[in-house]
């Protein structure tokens, strides 16, 4: 498996970035799809909405958040595939648009796949 990186849907994309995976359900607010420059939007991959909701980037519900979002993925089948072989392939980076630079999906994401 590559590197993968992640990285906020607001900050410009990087030379290092490789292919740029949206990890989020919902399109970032006030971005522009040029803007973003992104390889795939995966978001079947992303947490449920009642998951996403419960969880409101609260600290404290970060490991729950984590066992819970990691059993969503063990279902998340055609587009895990597709992200796991684009890992094969070269340094991916996992899009997303939450403030919170420390607890989110896509940091959650990573140390899920890798195990």
């Amino acid at each position: 498996m590559h590197e993968m990186r992640v990285k906020r849907a607001y900050e410009p994309p990087g030379d290092g970035d490789g292919q740029r995976v949206l990890v989020d359900r919902m399109w970032p607010r006030g971005v522009a799809k040029d803007e973003l420059q992104i390889d795939a939007w995966l978001k079947e991959i992303a947490p449920s909405s009642k998951l996403r909701k419960w969880f409101g980037h609260d600290p404290a519900k970060w490991t729950e958040f984590q066992r819970r979002y990691a059993a969503e993925l063990e279902d998340a089948g055609e587009p895990l595939a597709e992200l796991r072989g684009m890992l094969k392939d070269g340094p991916v980076t996992l899009v997303y648009a939450a403030k919170d630079e420390d607890h989110n999906n896509a940091v959650a994401l990573r140390q899920w796949l890798r195990g």
